[in-house]
Order: C-alpha cells, then sequence, then structure tokens
C-alpha cells in the first residue's frame, strides 16, 4: 500500500512542474489557450491525487517517510530528497492544490489581455510545485529547497509586470527582507545539522530529548540553551515567509502582483510555509518554554498592530492584505500556545475565505477597470451580485461570525492562548481579542465602502460597470462553499488533537493540551457555536460592525473628522510606524551602501585596478626596462656577454 502512495506523491509534485515547464519553455509553440489548459490539468490531477492521499492517510491506513533518492553525502551526512505523508501533510497538500486549482481557472479571466500570459501560468504552476516539495519534505535539505524555490518564484510573480517601477521595487523588497529571514533559517538548519548529525525529521525528533540540557555559547560566556537556540533560528526563517513583525513590510507591497498572485501568495502558499515549519517542528519547539514565549509574544503583537494598519488603508487589496498580516499574526499566536492544531485549522480555513476575499478584490478592479481605490467606489452591490454576495461570505468567515469557517478556528485560538501557560499570555490574549474588533472594523469598511452608499466613480466607469465573467465568477462561488461550512464539519477532528485528524504528526507535552476546553465542553460544531453568546469575540466582532455601519452609511464624513482630529495617531498608521523607512534604511540603504563599496574596493579597486589593470602596468614596466636593454650596439652586447661570463665564473669559484 505504502508503494502506491509513493507514486501518489511523486505524481502529484511532477504534474504541476510539467506543466511549467511546458508552458513556460513551449509557450509560444503551444499558444494561450493550451498554456492554460496545461497548467490547469497538471494542478487538477495534483488536486485529485492530494484528494485521494487526504483520504488514504486520515483514514489512518496508509502513511509514508521515504526517501526518493541521496543527492550527495557531506562527512557521513547523507543529503536526501524524500517524502513525508501525514496527517500535517495530507492536510496542506489538499488545501495548496485546491486553492490553486481556482487560482489558475480564474487567472484565465483576470489575464485574458496581458502579454505575459503564458509566463504567468508557467509561473504559478512552479510555485504549486515548489510549495508541495516543501510541505511534503522529510528533511531540512528538501524543506530549505522548497523554502527557497517559493522565495524565488514569488520574487518572479511580485515583479511580474516588471515595467512597473513600483513592482521592481515590491520584488526586490520582498527578496531582501526574506533574505533576513532565512539567514536565520539557515543557521538554524546548520545547528541542527552540526549537533544532530542528520537532517531527517524523524532521527531528529528522536534524539532531540537527549539534548534538551545542552548549553551552548553565542556572545560572551552566557550560556544559551541549544534547542531554544535552534527553535529561535528556525522561526527567524518563519518570520520572514509568514510576515511577522518586524520582517512583515515585504507582504503588503506584494499587492503589486497581479491579483491572482496575491490571492495564491497570501491564502494557500508562501506566508503559510512558516505556520505549517513551525507546525512540523513541534517536537523541538515543546521543549523549549522560552522559544514558544517568543512565538506567542510577537505573533500576538502582529495580530493586533497590523489590523489597525489596515483601517487607513484606501487600496482595496490593501486592506485585505494587511488583514493576512493579522490574521497570521493570530496563527503564530496558537503555535506559540502549542495550539498547533488550531493554527493548522485556521491556516486551512483562511486559505479558503481570504483567497475568495482576493479573487472578489480582482473582481471589482476588472469591473472598476483596474482601479483599485475605494474611495472611488460605492453602490456596486446591485451591478455586480455575484461579487457582492460572495465578499459578503468572505467577510463574516474572516470576522468570526458564527457558523462560518473562521468562526470556529479563530475562537479556537483565542481560547487556547487564554489557557497558554508561558509568558506573555495575558498580553497576547488581550491583544488577540481586541484584534477581533479591529478587524470586524476594517472588514466591513471596505464592504460598506465598496458595495453600498452611493456611487463614486466616474461616468464613463459606472456606465461599463458589470459582473465579471464566469470564468471569474464560478472560482468565487466554489471558494465560498468551503468559507462557510468547512469550519463545522472540520472543528471536532482538528482541534482534539490528541483522537482527531492530526494523529501523531504534531506533538504537544503532556500537560498543556492547549485545545482541552474545546474538547471537554464543545466537543461538536453546535455547541460551539451556541457558546458565541458567551464570547467576548462575539460581542466584539458586532461592536466593529455597528462602528462600521454608522461612519461609512450613517454619518460618512466622521471619520475624515476623526482623521483630523487625531492627525498624529493617522499619520503613525499612515507611516506605518516607521517600519518601512527603516527596512528601506537599514536593509535596502544598507545593502546599496555594500554594494557601492564592493564595486568601488573590490571590482573597480581591486580587480579592475590591482589586478586587470595592474597586470597590464606591470608588463608594460617590464618591457620598458627590456626595451632599454636592446640597444642595437654591438660593443654592448659584448660588454653584457663578458660581464655575464664574468659573474658566472666568480660564483663558480666562490662555490669551490
Amino acid at each position: 500500500m505504502s508503494n502506491n502512495l509513493h507514486v501518489l506523491a511523486t505524481a502529484t509534485v511532477l504534474f504541476p512542474l510539467a506543466g511549467a515547464i511546458i508552458a513556460g519553455l513551449f509557450g509560444r509553440q503551444i499558444g494561450r489557450a493550451n498554456a492554460h489548459r496545461v497548467t490547469i490539468a497538471g494542478v487538477a490531477i495534483a488536486a485529485f491525487f492530494s484528494l485521494g492521499i487526504f483520504s488514504r492517510v486520515i483514514s489512518g491506513s496508509e502513511s509514508l517517510d521515504a526517501t526518493l533518492y541521496t543527492w550527495g553525502v557531506v562527512g557521513g551526512i547523507e543529503l536526501q530528497i524524500g517524502f513525508l505523508i501525514d496527517e500535517l501533510t495530507a492536510i496542506m497538500m489538499l488545501v495548496v492544490t485546491f486553492v490553486s486549482l481556482m487560482v489558475h481557472i480564474y487567472t484565465i479571466g483576470y489575464m485574458a489581455g496581458d502579454d505575459g500570459y503564458q509566463r504567468f501560468f508557467s509561473y504559478i504552476s512552479l510555485f504549486t510545485f515548489s510549495m508541495l516539495m516543501l510541505v511534503m519534505s522529510n528533511n531540512f535539505l528538501q524543506l530549505f529547497f522548497g523554502w527557497e524555490a517559493v522565495g524565488v518564484v514569488s520574487y518572479l510573480l511580485i515583479g511580474f509586470w516588471f515595467k512597473r517601477d513600483t513592482a521592481i521595487y515590491a520584488n526586490l523588497k520582498a527578496f531582501l527582507v526574506n533574505r533576513v529571514g532565512d539567514f536565520g533559517f539557515l543557521l538554524g538548519i546548520a545547528a541542527i545539522m552540526m549537533y544532530f548529525d542528520s537532517l531527517h525529521y524523524a532521527t531528529v525528533f528522536a534524539k532531540a530529548p537527549d539534548l534538551i540540557y545542552t548549553q551552548i555559547t553565542i556572545l560572551g560566556d552566557e550560556p544559551w540553551g541549544l534547542i531554544t537556540v535552534i527553535c529561535i533560528l528556525l522561526f527567524i526563517g518563519a518570520m520572514g515567509k509568514s510576515a511577522q513583525v518586524p520582517l512583515h513590510v515585504w507582504l503588503p507591497d506584494s499587492m503589486e502582483g497581479p491579483t491572482p498572485i496575491s490571492a495564491l501568495i497570501h491564502a494557500a502558499t508562501m506566508v503559510t510555509a512558516g505556520i505549517f515549519m513551525v507546525a512540523r517542528m513541534s517536537p523541538l519547539f515543546e521543549l523549549s518554554d522560552a522559544a514558544l514565549s517568543f512565538v506567542l509574544i510577537i505573533g500576538a503583537t502582529t495580530a493586533f498592530f497590523m489590523g489597525l494598519l489596515g483601517l487607513v488603508q484606501n487600496d482595496i487589496k490593501r486592506v485585505v492584505a494587511y488583514s493576512t498580516l493579522s490574521q497570521l499574526g493570530y496563527m503564530t499566536a496558537a503555535l506559540g500556545a502549542s495550539a498547533y492544531g488550531a493554527a493548522i485549522f485556521h491556516l486551512g480555513t483562511h486559505a479558503f475565505f481570504k483567497a475568495l476575499l482576493f479573487l472578489a478584490a480582482g473582481s471589482v478592479i476588472i469591473g472598476m477597470h483596474h482601479k483599485q481605490d475605494m474611495r472611488e467606489m460605492g453602490g456596486l452591490r446591485k451591478m455586480m451580485p455575484v461579487t457582492w454576495i460572495t465578499l459578503l461570505i468572505g467577510t463574516l468567515a474572516l470576522i468570526g461570525f458564527p457558523g462560518f469557517a473562521g468562526y470556529y478556528s479563530k475562537d479556537a485560538i483565542i481560547l487556547a492562548v487564554q489557557d497558554a501557560q508561558v509568558f506573555g499570555t495575558d498580553y497576547a490574549y488581550l491583544c488577540l481579542l481586541s484584534g477581533v474588533f479591529i478587524t470586524s472594523l476594517y472588514s466591513f469598511r471596505l464592504y460598506f465602502m465598496v458595495f453600498h452608499g452611493a456611487p463614486r466613480m466616474d461616468a464613463h466607469t459606472r456606465e461599463h460597470l458589470h459582473e465579471s465573467p464566469a470564468v471569474v465568477t464560478v472560482p468565487l462561488v466554489i471558494l465560498a462553499i468551503p468559507s462557510i461550512m468547512i469550519g463545522a464539519a472540520f472543528a471536532g477532528p482538528m482541534l482534539v488533537e490528541s483522537e482527531g485528524m492530526f494523529g501523531r504528526s504534531i506533538y504537544v507535552s503532556d500537560g498543556r493540551e492547549p485545545n482541552a476546553i474545546f474538547a471537554a465542553q464543545y466537543g461538536d460544531a453546535l455547541s460551539f457555536a451556541l457558546h458565541c453568546v458567551a464570547s467576548p469575540p462575539f460581542y466584539l466582532a458586532l461592536a466593529g460592525f455597528i462602528v462600521a455601519w454608522l461612519l461609512y452609511i450613517i454619518a460618512p464624513h466622521i471619520p475624515g473628522q476623526i482623521a483630523e482630529r487625531f492627525r498624529w495617531v493617522h499619520t503613525v498608521l499612515e507611516e506605518k510606524y516607521g517600519f518601512d523607512r527603516f527596512n528601506d534604511f537599514l536593509f535596502a540603504g544598507g545593502a546599496r551602501a555594500l554594494g557601492q563599496q564592493l564595486w568601488q574596493k573590490a571590482d573597480a579597486g581591486l580587480i579592475d585596478g590591482f589586478i586587470v589593470n595592474g597586470s597590464a602596468r606591470l608588463v608594460g614596466h617590464i618591457s620598458a626596462v627590456l626595451r632599454g636593454l636592446q640597444t642595437g650596439v654591438l660593443s654592448s652586447y659584448a660588454f653584457a656577454m663578458i660581464f655575464g661570463l664574468l659573474i658566472f665564473l666568480l660564483w663558480i669559484v666562490h662555490g669551490g
């Protein structure tokens, strides 16, 4: 049976890769239509196989931890390519391939008039392959390959419209900021290789308890716990990929890429890689309370403070982008509270409703002739009914309205953080509760500004406004279904970790069990839904809706007055707390300064000045001396010969 799983797993990653190669290398020969057909077919087959793998693994009948081949051997440590197919992997594979398939179909309509049509399909198919290689890896080498591959392809996708200066700036920013995180990630892997003598997950996890008291020195004589250092270094990599403070600055600017990329990167793939990685490393993180506290505080800070920035954004895609930052903070906080199951559950529900929100925003942008400023919208409800109702569904799922997907996963996270047993719990709980109100406020701000009130667009745009074509709206409808139903369907098995869907793929130390309250009191979806009446998040979300309705429907002049009255607060939020300026100065400016110095000192000075030009000057000097000896006078040559012979004879006599 495991052989069949091995074949299915291999085929799942190879079909998207094959589609990417065909569309990328032979796009001109096969044409636009065949380019999207071959890539969609590859991802559809991968989704079908992922569903088969999911059903086999979740039923408990099969699992796989196999090496495909050994890439190399370094110091006795084997560098291998292999697959680990367990419950966590199967869930991630299904989410990645399904959302990617919807994005592929949606792209046919969104990119219909773009010159880089075939190239775009090649990139998104390659992106899917990279993410699958990451989540299916059974060792740190392959994990790092997938990690860097999604980073490289995201660079290409964010800067897809490379003639725009803003797109080039955005993809360079994403590339540089992620290199900061990846440096920590690579150091963590190097420490594992050094102390564990293996890169295979199972071997490392089995040996980790034996090294729990091992200490190392980094700077000075202060000892650090080895496991704590490794976990924090690995999490720094997750901070870059999953856009946690202060390495979050790249994600809002990635909106410069086409909308399908926003949905793919922000919903189910790149930004969730860090969440998945920490959950996969739960046997390591559970050995360090300090690392868990660090994760918890960073996640809670991101959830609250990044949500505040969504309140001052006017670009429809940027509002959804800051929503992604905030929701990633919720997932990260859950990881710090040892609620790995709740984090992955929210990752899954978020993938569906956030992809829905981005694609619905893209549908609005299509209708608005690619205008993205919400201040120029309004009253679109009657003109774009399918987009309106699907975006409303996504909004209700995002704010955690009872019965919708986001309600179950978000409330489970808040309950888990409330009962967490590590430092920073009270701060994190306050941030997450406050974030519920903020999420509802900016979400319904977007909803009311776009679909309600008086139309604010110009006459030409208003005359040509209409619903998007079926190739755009059908994926919206399909994504709306799990945005409503998936929470109730999977709440029980996903949150009761010891008995449920994750099996032994996630490890939680005895005594923590953050979702024990859910398991004991809310063991079914209906009981958990009814629990909302006694839940602070429900009333906070309701308050956010009421405030948004008052500010943007009843009295739309008040937000401007509030911004003017509290100008300094508004300025701080518009400046994004200064993180962009700081990162531009430190990372971008530092990279430019380093490049300038390398060019002046190394390239122009050492290579050109000393090695290239210096060797030419040396040859010139030697040639000048030799030319001086070539006088053409026979008496000079005779004198030189006699003088040389005399020196030779003296050397012989002296030697004798």
